[in-house]
């Protein structure tokens, strides 16, 4: 395997891992309103994510040092085109944080509920923003001689990659109404198990539409099949991950609800690079100008090295991320150091 395709891969891995275990804390923020109709609620749901949210997002932070470390000059494409998104991203991102910090701060229903309104706002439309980038990504951009984004401001709001930030805002609603199903009792568990069924048919048919869509109008996105029709396994291990989600609802194991919307956003992560492979940036009209492994990559010194440490580096993580998600493993109690 070449070192170009390692780091495909890793940035592969390490932004699954971030759609799986920061998608349903993001979950939980699109939810926030509709399902916390008092105090105590909103209370509850801010504390099933509080000792994990700001972990969940170290994936995001790694993934952006190591996408900036092994291929520059795809990071520097990436953000300057869309750059207004990102700056709305991090605003977002920063939003969520405040909120979640500031909200108990006061007893004021008015302040409680000014923050309630902002995590709510964040959460969405961060979720919204990413997907629309993804949606870019994969329906590819314009680039210029010199491989720098050459689209308009209008070119952001193109109809498939918001469709792509809709579905994503629905799958993560989904993913975080999975999650409470393990984290919350009673009323609020109640709710939860009847909003997932809900955000569940909405995310089906926001799917089938953007598959359709993507077949259609992006050619690109089943060549690499044809190379690797093993990948195929994937598409039918995600269509029984969709199937087996009201599956588990139905019988009451939120735990394997869970399990079934991590693993379809991973067989999703997985469709991604399947259908952009070996580009990272792709210019459908102008092919030759695309960022591919070969020529936005560092030299191989450098990712021989990023390798040495993401070895070293990888298992701490996970190490990090296993011990946290177990010491706070259990239904959501309210106590004195609660949010």
């Amino acid at each position: 395997m070449s070192l170009t395709v390692f780091w495909f891969g890793m940035l592969g891995i390490l932004l699954a891992g971030y759609a799986v275990l920061d998608g349903f804390d993001l979950g939980v923020g699109i939810l926030h309103l509709w399902l916390g109709r008092n105090d105590a609620d909103r209370r509850i749901l801010l504390n099933s994510i509080g000792p994990l949210w700001d972990g969940n997002e170290v994936w995001l932070v790694t993934f952006g040092g190591a996408l900036f470390a092994a291929f520059p000059r795809a990071y520097a494409t990436i953000l300057s085109g869309f750059y207004l998104p990102v700056v709305v991203l991090l605003a977002c991102l920063i939003g969520r944080a405040i909120s979640i910090e500031f909200r108990s701060k006061r007893k004021s229903p008015a302040w409680r509920t000014y923050w309630d309104v902002s995590f709510f706002l964040s959460s969405t439309l961060g979720v919204f923003v990413m997907g629309v980038m993804v949606g870019h990504i994969l329906r590819g951009v314009p680039l210029d001689e010199e491989q720098e984004y050459a689209g308009t401001f209008a070119d952001l709001f193109h109809p498939f990659p918001l469709l792509v930030g809709a579905l994503t805002v629905v799958m993560a609603a989904l993913h975080g109404a999975t999650y409470l199903g393990m984290k919350v009792e009673g009323d609020l568990a109640v709710r939860a198990k009847k909003t997932a069924y809900v955000a569940f048919f909405v995310f089906l048919a926001l799917y089938v539409a953007t598959s359709a869509l993507t077949l259609a109008t992006i050619p690109h996105a089943l060549d690499n099949f044809e190379h690797l029709p093993v990948a195929w396994v994937v598409v039918g291990l995600n269509v029984l991950a969709i199937a087996n989600v009201p599956r588990a609802l139905h019988r009451d194991r939120a735990g394997l609800a869970f399990f079934s919307t991590a693993c379809l956003i991973c067989a999703l992560m997985f469709l991604l690079a399947m259908a952009i492979f070996p580009n990272l940036v792709l210019d459908p009209a102008h092919p030759d100008r695309s960022l591919t492994l070969t020529n936005a990559a560092s030299s191989e010194s450098t990712l021989r090295l990023m390798r040495v440490i993401a070895f070293l580096g990888m298992p701490f993580i996970a190490t990090y991320t296993f011990i946290v998600y177990w010491v706070f493993r259990g239904k959501t109690k309210l106590d004195s150091f609660s949010y």
